[in-house]
């Protein structure tokens, strides 16, 4: 068996086209234009290229896209001072600060003094209380798990007494991705580094997501034949095979082996990652929507 590839850079430009439409109606019926407001503290050239795609992906969304670039020595206060400004601009209704942020910056005060209705990233306490209390039809949902769902349910469709596992305990990936898939009614184990007899989990799952960290950790022989493997992670390696000091871009499994026991496969780069973007752009345009009193899309419908 070899896995079926899920194209998850597809798949995001789909959504992203079906955002855009939906955006165009709103502004036509209610003069609301979904707005992005994004802050980049620094030259991360990492940051840098992500900004920047956010920024076309607004642009393509017919978005009012705004970004705010500081400089690395910018202060907290002067942070704090930007984001609470953005906070009362009824132009913004997403607000991201792109991280990592420099160390003198306390990272939890920036995020958390978000107003929790513009926080697109989904990482403010109410956001993440809200989700956890399964009243997901409030909260703003983090990108990346919310992308992840979509793709698994685009291939399996009604994911209901499936066995997932998700690899990994992040704030910003497992326990979110844990919480939506329990409201699919799956049976959902959260599994890490600590996990006894890690394999022996995994290889009980019908969904596997590895959003652990660790480059290729998760082994072909620890899937479950015809399982559904979205792999989380983006981790680069050295390519000698490429020539001097090249590295090449792996997820948290070994795709290798993997794609030989899997029903579905996500691959890396080109998986998982368009897909955090396009829901940047799918909790933006709830927000907006949710200004103007109307209900939230459910976006896995609209793709069909």
């Amino acid at each position: 068996m070899t896995a079926t590839r899920i194209d998850g850079k597809a798949i995001a430009g789909e959504l992203r086209a079906k955002i855009a439409v939906e955006a165009e109606k709103l502004i036509n019926e209610t003069k609301v234009v979904p707005g992005l407001a994004v802050i980049i503290v620094g030259e991360d050239p990492a940051s840098q290229v992500y900004v920047a795609s956010k920024g076309r992906a607004a642009n393509e969304c017919n978005f009012h896209s705004v970004q705010h670039t500081l400089a690395v020595d910018t202060s907290e206060e002067a942070l704090l001072s930007l984001v609470d400004e953005l906070n009362n601009d009824i132009a913004i209704h997403g607000i991201l600060v792109q991280l990592p942020l420099p160390d003198h910056i306390d990272e939890s005060k920036v995020l958390n003094l978000i107003r929790p209705d513009k926080d697109v990233d989904g990482f403010h306490p109410i956001n993440v209380g809200l989700l956890t209390a399964g009243e997901r039809d409030k909260a703003m949902v983090p990108c990346t798990p919310a992308g992840s769902l979509i793709l698994t349910k685009r291939v399996l469709g009604d994911l209901s007494g499936k066995t997932a596992v998700v690899v990994g305990r992040s704030n910003i990936v497992g326990k979110p991705m844990a919480a939506l898939l329990l409201a699919e009614s799956c049976t959902v184990t959260i599994a890490h580094s600590r996990t006894k007899d890690l394999p022996a989990v995994v290889r009980g799952a019908d969904i596997v997501v590895a959003a652990v960290g660790r480059p290729q950790m998760v082994k072909g022989d620890w899937i479950k034949e015809g399982a559904c493997v979205i792999d989380v992670g983006i981790n680069r390696i050295p390519a000698p095979e490429r020539g001097e000091g090249k590295t090449r871009l792996v997820g948290d499994v070994d795709y290798d082996s993997a794609v030989e026991r899997a029903g579905f496969i996500t691959p890396v780069p080109g998986g998982v990652g368009p897909m955090t973007i396009a829901l940047l752009m799918a909790n933006t345009l709830t927000a907006a929507r949710r200004t103007a009193g109307l209900d939230d899309l459910d976006y896995a419908s609209l793709l069909g």
